[in-house]
Formats: C-alpha cells, sequence, structure tokens
C-alpha cells in the first residue's frame, strides 16, 4: 500500500456526502474551465496544511488551474454583493483528504479581480487570495478565452495565464477520474492558530463537457511551487453553472 492512499478516505461521490444546514457563504460558480495535470505526491505534501495527505487516484496526485466566473457572492443565503460579488477568478488547487477521511480542496492560490473580496477572504476565511487582472472572451459560442495577471511588485515576473477553450458535448457519464478531479465537497485550510479547518460545501451535480485546449500559457503553478506542467494536461474539462453553499468550518486534520 502507497503511503499516500488507505481504505480511510471516504467515497467520491457526485453528490454531498453531509448536509450543510446553515449557509456561511452562497454563490454561484459559471464557465468554469477545469485543467489537470499529474504531478507527483511527494512534490503536493509539503504544501498542504496540517494533518492533511495528498489524494491520490491511482497512485498520482493531480494540480488544477480552473478559471470561472464568480457571481452573486453573499453572506448566509444571501442575496448576493452587487458588484462586489461577480467577478472573474482562476485558482490553482491540489487535492487532499484529512484523518476523518474528508476528500477536499486545497488551494494554493486564488487569483481574482476584485481587490476588496481579494482582502475579505484572505483576512476572514484565511484563503492565499490575491489581486490580479482578470478577462473572460467569448468567441462563436463555444470558444472562451481567459487571460490573468497578478497585480503587485514583479513587472513582467508576475505570474500570469492564459487559457482558451472550445466547449464540447456535455458528457453523459463522467469517469472515475472525471469524478476525482470535479467532486469536491469541502476544502481544507488552515485557520486562525494555525488550526486545520473543512468548510463543507453543497451543489448540484456537475454538469460536466468535454473541452478542447487551443492555447495555454502558465505560469502559476510554478509560483505556487510545484513543478511547472510538462505537456498538455492529462484532462480539460466544462461546466456552465453550479449553484453552492458554504457551511462553517469543521474542526480539521489535527
Amino acid at each position: 500500500m502507497s503511503q499516500w492512499g488507505d481504505e480511510s478516505a471516504e467515497p467520491v461521490t457526485a453528490v454531498s456526502p453531509r448536509p450543510v444546514g446553515r449557509a456561511l457563504l452562497t454563490q454561484s460558480w459559471r464557465d468554469v474551465t477545469f485543467l489537470h495535470w499529474p504531478v507527483a505526491p511527494a512534490a503536493v505534501a509539503p504544501l498542504l496544511p496540517a494533518g492533511v495527505r495528498p489524494d491520490v487516484h491511482e497512485g498520482t496526485a493531480h494540480v488544477g488551474l480552473v478559471p470561472f466566473r464568480m457571481h452573486g457572492l453573499g453572506f448566509g443565503r444571501g442575496p448576493g454583493l452587487p458588484y462586489l460579488g461577480s467577478f472573474p477568478e482562476t485558482n490553482v488547487r491540489v487535492y487532499g483528504v484529512d484523518r476523518r477521511g474528508r476528500r477536499g480542496v486545497v488551494f494554493l492560490t486564488l487569483e481574482c479581480a476584485r481587490l476588496l473580496p481579494v482582502l475579505g477572504a484572505r483576512a476572514a476565511l484565511r484563503l492565499p487570495y490575491r489581486w490580479a487582472s482578470m478577462r473572460r472572451r467569448t468567441g462563436d459560442g463555444r470558444d472562451l478565452l481567459w487571460t490573468s495577471v497578478r497585480i503587485g511588485p514583479g513587472g513582467r515576473g508576475r505570474p500570469a495565464t492564459r487559457i482558451r477553450v472550445r466547449v464540447g458535448e456535455r458528457i453523459a457519464e463522467p469517469t472515475a477520474l472525471e469524478h476525482f478531479l470535479t467532486a469536491r465537497w469541502g476544502l481544507h485550510t488552515t485557520w486562525y492558530g494555525g488550526r486545520t479547518v473543512y468548510l463543507p460545501n453543497v451543489h448540484e451535480t456537475w454538469p460536466l463537457h468535454r473541452a478542447e485546449l487551443l492555447e495555454c500559457e502558465e505560469g502559476l503553478v510554478a509560483a505556487c511551487g510545484l513543478p511547472a506542467p510538462e505537456g498538455a494536461p492529462l484532462s480539460v474539462l466544462y461546466a456552465p453553472r453550479v449553484d453552492v453553499r458554504f457551511g462553517p468550518p469543521l474542526a480539521g486534520g489535527r
């Protein structure tokens, strides 16, 4: 048995395995574009919160580069904040399992086009949000172009991305790997006092589509401390929309 995988992890499910009663946050994720590459679990492990180990599929960990549109971000059950609650975002994510067996996302960066949400999320949720200039453009109705460059010191060395995809047909039955990379019902993060917590979420089953990668220039993955991706992504997917509720933080990996 590999040190990175054991039978204590909860099953991968297409719907949330736990309810969210009182909503901490509500939001809608739109035009979600998933790019994933394989990465060694040993490269992921040092980047995870305490008590969280790499989650692997057939012995391999994965890093995701995920641009999307955040829409209607709000507190409790809403309504969403006008203007400040809607913006494009790109995140770099890996996947972990805590000691309770809960699978979740670990964000290495969340590049966001609104400064106030960046400051608020960093202060209140301890998530690694960073301010970026980000744009989304559409082509013939099937093409999407995402561009992002981090705002701040560094000049031409600032991490940037340029991703163009063509959206294909709806997937009737996602593969085991496609479920593994997308069906994540919470996130692990380091909270106040260095504690690890788990923020659960619920939303409808992902309406996944195939997508063709037409262009990809990215510098975010290496800026997060992982090896720069080599070659084409292992998986390219798209989802038009899910409506999401996050619950209050639960005790995490320690």
